[in-house]
């Protein structure tokens, strides 16, 4: 058969042939050193020499007769002869498609409807979100952290797992009724101590300020608010007893002031009150009370660095957007919804939710008529008898505030004022998202009034019922099972968290719940992620390990047996459950339960290949630690390049550091291998106890732990320094316990404790590098089994031990 650019094939000297026997037999021998089978339409002499042929070559003609028939197939028709229709022609067989499976779609849960809903984006995979930011008054506080990071890890898995195209936009709240009040305070507090009043004028201002302070405490009937403003009287009072002892004996001025800075440090939020009561109505420069929430944006952004958060692809700050805010406000009192009182503007519900299309609070519709709920989001300075009385309904809410002396205040049609609280939102969105946006996030209890009025008011200007598609709201965060607020002051500030524990552990914590239920941080919850980063962090510093061991290009290719068949399987299986984990409303804790699985199903298969003194399979766990660390990429727990587990030093510098100092750290363990192999046949105690403080000493403090296995190459692992060190105290624990252990068994034979200490050190030549002895005196190795008693000793002597620390403490 000829392809499309043949012209070798010359026919003519079959047309010479007569005999048909003589023509299949030149036929065949031309064919048995050519390619008759190279296109897929016969050519115009394929076709003549067909015809004539007129019946199949003998069989003993192959070439010829295999030409025949893939020539006779090609051109079958509904009167081919009935010889051609026999099996033997090589066509293709039927094929059928596998049945195959649907695949899980992504379901998010939408408070709009309190379900799972499949998440579909109005354009195809490009996502419009918007997420509520703080209000800048003070610092940022776990509670902020509970909802930013776990917004964050939602956005890292839609752009880098499920591949959405998203477009992120956040709020600053910089005007508000907090932020006024808290300016003012600021402000007038900062003008009373420079004007540096007497020890006996703080006494007497703070006396007073205690007044209406204690009114209001007598008066407040929530609980938690009750206690916190009874602890801030008890420390007043604990301050004002040494100031009014001293002025009333005579005592110094020095001291007098002394005492008095005291008082006035304790008692600041009760004169800050005060004096904003007798005097916030003088401050009206504007400037005032922008200075405060630049300051604590500047804060914030630091914190969100800090926890490896990113930054929205749009900031906006209300400051920022009051013409937008008055535009929004002035059309929907044209579309009828709003209604001017007083030089205020107020949304007007009743008419909002009786109209065709529209429905207020479609969040929590229950807590519609919650005057404290709807008064808490009105704000502080907004709830006074007079402004309340300007409202056709207590339903309604502000969108626009007519300015009192004492804060800032815009021009607008209706009179100098500032926007309301909820108004900010859906104008600052909707000049940047436009009319309908795929996802609103923001905490839970910002659900109502302030997310319903924000769906109210927008779809009041837009005139629709679709300003927002899904609702996600992230759950409370508890210290300790207790209720964090900030206005209880009780909290803990970013800050102060990062001190304890690193951003990873933190967001590693939070991955370890669900994003929209409660979360508790305690001590608990942060030795678990703690706990989960070091078993992951073992896992890739074993798995580096291995793959730093010398081979060449083939070796890297074993054969598989069992053991690496079913790990594979269970690989795939875990990654299968990691992905339907995360399409059911990105549940992040199953997801790194199904990893933990898979780690600790390679640990056995390391561990089972390690006892059989044979190397594990390179490839296979190299694929499966590239994926985890993918995984924790995904989730933001793993910043920089490097392609397996977490960073060793700083931003970066985790791939060089160790592709520079490991060829260093081979060389030196394995002369520091040599020495002690040739220091045990010749029992030389010494070097040996040289070699063990190399390796619980020295590198520790360079942040390089070396693994001693009996039989086996020295394991180099690079670890934080910090993480060493702390490692090397508890090795150090465990010794002095394993000694004291021995010691109070020795106390009972009456052997003084200097021949104690003396006798138990010269019993052991090594300990391994968790602190357990591994020879004795003559370098010899303890059986497993000794070991083995001994660690049950450890265990049970560990109350008796830190019992005899806390007596040497005390002299005892």
């Amino acid at each position: 058969m000829a392809s499309a650019g043949d012209q070798a094939f010359d026919y003519g000297f079959l047309l010479g042939i007569t005999e048909e026997l003589q023509t299949s037999q030149a036929l065949n021998e031309y064919l048995s050193c050519r390619s008759y089978v190279a296109g897929f339409c016969p050519s115009a002499a394929d076709a003549e020499v067909f015809a004539l042929l007129g019946r199949p070559p003998l069989l003993h003609h192959v070439h010829a007769l295999r030409w025949y028939r893939h020539i006779a197939a090609l051109q079958l028709g509904p009167e081919t002869p009935p010889e051609l229709c026999r099996k033997g022609k090589r066509l293709l067989p039927p094929w059928s498609p596998p049945t195959g499976s649907e695949p899980p779609k992504l379901k998010l849960y939408n408070s709009l409807t309190r379900n799972k809903e499949v998440f579909v984006p109005q354009n195809g995979k490009r996502v419009l979100w918007y997420c509520c930011g703080p209000t800048v008054y003070d610092a940022s506080h776990m509670g902020h952290a509970r909802s930013y990071i776990s917004f964050d890890i939602l956005r890292r898995i839609l752009m880098n797992y499920f591949r959405y195209d998203v477009f992120y936009c956040m709020n600053i709240t910089d005007i508000d009724d907090k932020i006024i009040r808290r300016a003012r305070q600021n402000y007038l507090l900062e003008q009373y101590r420079q004007k540096k009043p007497t020890a006996s004028q703080i006494l007497k201002d703070v006396l007073t300020s205690r007044e209406p302070f204690q009114a209001k405490l007598a008066e407040t009937t929530d609980p938690d608010k009750k206690q916190m403003l009874e602890k801030l009287d008890s420390a007043v009072s604990a301050a004002l007893g040494p100031l009014q002892g001293a002025v009333e004996s005579g005592t110094s001025d020095a001291v007098l002031l002394n005492h008095a800075q005291v008082l006035l440090e304790e008692a600041k939020d009760l004169l800050s009150d005060w004096l904003d009561s007798q005097f916030g109505s003088q401050v009206t420069e504007n400037s005032i009370f922008s200075l405060l929430p630049k300051y604590w944006e500047g804060e914030y952004h630091k914190d969100m660095e800090a926890l490896n958060v990113l930054p929205p692809d749009v900031l906006t700050r209300v400051s920022e957007y009051v013409p937008e805010i008055v535009d929004f406000v002035k059309k929907i009192v044209d579309n009828g919804y709003g209604y001017e009182s007083n030089g205020s503007v107020y949304f007007d519900t009743a008419k909002f939710d009786s109209s065709h299309n529209h429905s207020y609070a479609k969040l929590v519709p229950e807590a519609v008529g919650d005057q404290k709920a709807l008064e808490e989001g009105e704000g502080d300075l907004s709830i006074s008898a007079d402004r309340l009385s300007e409202k056709r309904s207590q339903n309604d809410f502000a969108l626009w505030k007519a300015s009192k002396p004492g804060e800032p205040s815009w021009e607008s049609p209706w009179g100098k004022g500032r926007p309301g609280w909820h108004i900010e939102c859906s104008a600052m969105a909707g000049s940047i998202l436009g009319e309908s946006m795929d996802i609103h996030g923001g905490g839970f209890d910002l659900r109502f009034p302030h997310h319903d009025n924000e769906l109210a008011q927008s779809e009041a200007y837009f005139e629709n019922d679709h300003w927002v598609r899904y609702f996600l709201h992230t759950g409370h965060l508890t210290i300790a099972g207790c209720k964090m607020s900030k206005s209880l002051k009780n909290f803990i500030t970013i800050k102060d968290a990062l001190a304890k524990n690193t951003a990873r552990q933190l967001r590693l914590a939070f991955l370890m719940h669900s994003w929209k239920d409660t979360l508790d941080y305690s001590n608990n919850t942060m030795e678990s992620a703690i706990q989960y980063e070091k078993f992951l962090n073992e896992f890739f510093l074993n798995v580096k390990d291995i793959l730093r061991t010398p081979t060449d290009i083939t070796g890297q290719f074993e054969k598989w047996e069992a053991a690496e068949i079913d790990l594979n399987k269970s690989f795939y299986g875990k990654r299968s459950a990691v992905h339907e984990a995360l399409c059911d409303n990105i549940d992040t804790r199953t997801a790194l339960e199904e990893m933990r699985a898979l780690v600790s199903h390679s640990n056995s298969y390391m561990a089972s290949r390690k006892s059989a003194r044979l190397m594990p399979n390179r490839t296979l766990l190299q694929t499966i630690a590239v994926y985890l660390t993918d995984m924790l990429k995904t989730f933001g727990a793993i910043e920089g390049t490097e392609a397996i587990g977490f960073p060793v030093g700083g931003n970066g510098e985790s791939a060089d550091l160790e592709s520079t100092v490991m060829p260093y750290l081979r060389v030196l363990s394995d002369f520091r291998e040599g020495v002690r192999k040739i220091a045990r046949e010749q029992k030389v105690t010494d070097i040996l106890k040289l070699c063990d403080s190399v390796r619980d000493e020295t590198l520790p403090d360079l942040g390089v732990r070396l693994e001693d296995h009996e039989g086996l190459p020295t394991v180099m692992k690079l670890v934080d320094r910090e993480t060493l060190l702390k490692e090397k105290e508890e090795k150090r624990k465990r010794v002095c316990l394993f000694l004291f252990a021995q010691m109070a068994k020795l106390a009972k034979m009456k052997i003084p404790p200097s021949e104690m200490f003396r006798s138990e050190l010269d019993k052991y030549s090594a300990f391994d590098d968790k602190g357990f002895p591994t020879h004795d005196s003559e370098g010899k190795e303890i059986s497993k089994g000794q070991i083995k008693k001994l660690r049950k000793l450890y265990e049970v002597q560990e109350k008796l031990y830190n019992d005899y620390l806390q007596m040497s403490q005390n002299g005892s």
